[in-house]
C-alpha cells in the first residue's frame, strides 16, 4: 500500500517521567519514514501528571490524540479503547516504557506491505527480573496446553495489523478481553517476528502481581474449556476412589476381621473432597462471573476527557 495512514496505540499509566522520551522516539521515526501518523495515547487512570503531559505534547504535535479514562480499567481495556478510535490503514500497539522500541515498527510494517495482515513480536530475550521471566514463560506454556486456539508462545500485545483485522477484533464485544488471544483467534495471514525486549527506561512496571494474575485468568478462561472439564474428570476420579476405598473397608471387615480406623480415615476423606469441591466451585465461579459481565451489558470503558479527538 502506497503511503498508508499509520495509527500507533500506546496505553499510558504513570508515565509522566518518560513521556518526552516516548513522543520523541515516535517523532523521530515519523520524520525518518515520512509517516502519515496518528498517535493515540490512552491514559489509564494515572496517578501522576501523565495526562497533563499528553495535553502538552498534543499541543505541539497535532497528530497526537489523547484519551483520559475515568479510572484505571487495565491495560487490555486501554488498548481496546485505542483500537476503537484508530483510523489508520496500519495499526501498531506498543507499550509506553519503550520496551517495544518504535524503531522496530518500520520493519514490522514491511510484512504488511508483503501481504500479511498481522506481524506480532516474539520475545527472544526479556531484560526483566528472573521471577517475572519465569512466571511469563510458565503462563504462556500452560496456556498453549490448555487453549483451543493456537496462541503463539512468548508473544505479547506488541504487533502491527491492518485495519481489517482491527474491525474484526472489535466485533468480539468481550468485557474481559485477552487481546493477544483474540488476535490469534481472528486468524488471517500472520507472522511472528523475533526481537529482544528492552529494559524499561524508567520507573516500575504498572503490571502488579494482581493485574498479571487477572490477565492470566482472562487468557485461560476465555480460551480454554479444560478447567471446567477437569471438574468432570475430578468427579469421576473421586467416585472411583470412594468405590475402591469402600470395597477395601468392606473386604477388611468381612474377610480379615480388621476394621478400618474410622475417625482418621473419615477426616482425610472429608478434607480431600471438601477441598476438591471448593476448587471446583471456584472454577465454575470464574466462568459464571465472565458470563455475568457479558450479559449486564455495561460499556467496556468510560472516557473522561479527550484532546485532538473530533
Amino acid at each position: 500500500m502506497q503511503n498508508p495512514k499509520i495509527s500507533i496505540i500506546v496505553p499510558v499509566y504513570n508515565s509522566a517521567d518518560f513521556m518526552h522520551a516516548l513522543t520523541e522516539a515516535i517523532e523521530k521515526e515519523r520524520i525518518a519514514q515520512g509517516w502519515n501518523l496518528e498517535l493515540l495515547l490512552i491514559d489509564d487512570g494515572s496517578r501522576d501528571a501523565s495526562y497533563q503531559k499528553i495535553k502538552e505534547y498534543a499541543a505541539i504535535y497535532p497528530y497526537i490524540k489523547g484519551f483520559k479514562l475515568s479510572r484505571n480499567f487495565g491495560h487490555q481495556i486501554a488498548v481496546k479503547t485505542g483500537l476503537t478510535h484508530c483510523t489508520g490503514d496500519y495499526v501498531a500497539i506498543i507499550d509506553d516504557d519503550l520496551q517495544d522500541p518504535p524503531a522496530l515498527l518500520p520493519g514490522f510494517f514491511k510484512y504488511l506491505d508483503q501481504g500479511y495482515e498481522v506481524a506480532y513480536g516474539v520475545r527472544k530475550k526479556r531484560k526483566e527480573a528472573f521471577l517475572k521471566r519465569l512466571s511469563y514463560n510458565a503462563f504462556y506454556r500452560l496456556l498453549k496446553q490448555l487453549s483451543h486456539t493456537e496462541i503463539p508462545l512468548d508473544s505479547g500485545d506488541f504487533c502491527v495489523m491492518t485495519q481489517k483485522v482491527v474491525q474484526n477484533m472489535l466485533k468480539l464485544q468481550e468485557k474481559n478481553p485477552f487481546l493477544r488471544g483474540i488476535r490469534a483467534w481472528i486468524g488471517f495471514k500472520q507472522i511472528g517476528v523475533s526481537y529482544e525486549r528492552q529494559a524499561r527506561i524508567a520507573g516500575e512496571s504498572g503490571y502488579t502481581l494482581k493485574k498479571l494474575f487477572k490477565i492470566a485468568m482472562d487468557g485461560i478462561f476465555s480460551f480454554s474449556s479444560v478447567p471446567i472439564r477437569l471438574i468432570t474428570l475430578s468427579g469421576i476420579l473421586g467416585l472411583i476412589f470412594a468405590m475402591l476405598y469402600s470395597m477395601y473397608i468392606l473386604y477388611g471387615a468381612l474377610f480379615t476381621g480388621i476394621e478400618a480406623k474410622g475417625f482418621a480415615s473419615l477426616v482425610i476423606v472429608i478434607s480431600f473432597f471438601s477441598s476438591l469441591m471448593l476448587i471446583c466451585l471456584g472454577i465454575i465461579g470464574e466462568y459464571v462471573v465472565r458470563i455475568y459481565d457479558e450479559v449486564r451489558d455495561r460499556p467496556f470503558v468510560v472516557i473522561d476527557e479527550t484532546v485532538n479527538v473530533t
